[in-house]
């Protein structure tokens, strides 16, 4: 059976790394039928749309996509593709593992944590009111009006939904995560001790969540509480609930406890539609030049088997991947004790590595 799959290279080193990861998902014998689409900075020059209707009509015959790394402008220019993508698609779970490989540089040396995010609400929904508009001077008056509160007319509003629906889908997944995948523990993570009826919403669904789910242990802890405790016991915690903003943060600081986000893979993941991609940026400056770690982007890879139930091919490639790094021989130069080591390979030349290891070539 061949499997369709949307590929989205992506732009800056996207589309380097984008092509040594089918070339090593096409090595782990599972049979893929690649749609190659565009979306990004390049696509925008190439056909004046960011997000083609092509790319995601694609992604929904298919049900499947893996991309590389796209550009957002920042503080201008369009909304992010990656969010763009996931309202769309109503990917509403953005699934971060982050795993300690044996041989990455890392100050710890058990982390084996993922990370739920919920993808469409909160600060993230795109409601947002610019400084001086009539807009915003109606809202700010309006809010004076209701409770009471005086904002400063110079001021950018943005705002911030939290659902019930969009509370229990995302607890829900992170539970259902957990008892497929022998997981014994979900955090939700919020700030409710503050903002009552947003993340106190959250909160209080997740505690009603639980109940459903007596074999798994729960907890909640306040997100910047959860910061320290990352950086001081990651081996504490299992999975991680947690609304848009604050999973978008804790993602990046859960791949830092395990080397940086080259080490970071991510999916997107909704009913019966999922996209997977590596949790790191674009990188232009590097774009051609063949020395980007492909290994996100790859382990997205595995994500994306083990979403297929190809858990055989999974645990094949991504042993290779840890064969590979232990070796330290074939590895980019961000994986090198010494960052300037000439021996160091670039991004195909690792991914050929991987590929020889699955194979039992060396």
């Amino acid at each position: 059976m061949a499997y369709d799959v949307t590929l989205i290279p992506g732009d800056g080193t996207g589309p380097e790394i984008a092509e040594a990861t089918r070339r090593v998902l096409d090595a782990t014998g599972v049979q893929f039928n690649w749609d190659v689409q565009h979306a990004g900075i390049d696509e925008m020059e190439r056909s004046g749309e960011v997000l083609p209707k092509a790319t995601l009509d694609s992604v929904r015959r298919t049900k499947l996509g893996i991309k590389g790394p796209i550009t957002t402008p920042i503080g201008k220019g369009f909304r992010s593709v990656n969010v763009a993508l996931r309202k769309e698609l109503e990917l509403f779970a953005c699934l971060r593992p982050c795993k300690k490989f044996q041989g990455v540089r890392s100050r710890f040396d058990k982390v084996d944590l993922v990370i739920v995010r919920e993808n469409m609400e909160d600060l993230y929904a795109g409601i947002e009111f610019k400084r001086g508009t009539p807009e915003q001077a109606e809202l700010i008056a309006e809010i004076e009006r209701l409770n009471g509160a005086k904002i400063r007319s110079d001021s950018g509003i943005t705002i911030k939904p939290i659902s019930e629906f969009g509370s229990r889908r995302i607890v829900k997944f992170a539970f259902e995560y957990a008892r497929n995948n022998n997981r014994h523990k979900v955090s939700a993570v919020h700030k409710a001790n503050i903002q009552k009826f947003s993340d106190g919403l959250f909160l209080e669904v997740a505690q009603d969540v639980a109940k459903e789910y007596p074999e798994i242990e729960f907890n909640d802890v306040i997100v910047d509480n959860m910061c320290m405790q990352l950086v001081q016991k990651p081996e504490d915690y299992d999975v991680l609930v947690l609304p848009n903003l604050y999973g978008d943060i804790l993602s990046d600081l859960g791949a830092g406890l395990i080397g940086g986000l080259g080490m970071a893979p991510g999916g997107n993941i909704g009913d019966g539609i999922a996209v997977f991609e590596p949790t790191h940026g674009s990188a232009p400056k590097y774009a051609g030049k063949n020395r980007i770690n492909p290994l996100g982007m790859i382990l997205s890879g595995v994500m994306m088997l083990r979403y297929l139930n190809e858990f055989d091919a999974a645990d094949r490639l991504e042993k290779a991947i840890q064969d590979v790094i232990i070796e330290g021989k074939y590895v980019t130069y961000d994986m090198k004790p010494d960052r300037n080591d000439p021996t160091a390979v670039g991004t195909q030349e690792e991914a050929d590595a991987i590929i020889r290891k699955m194979q039992g070539k060396e």
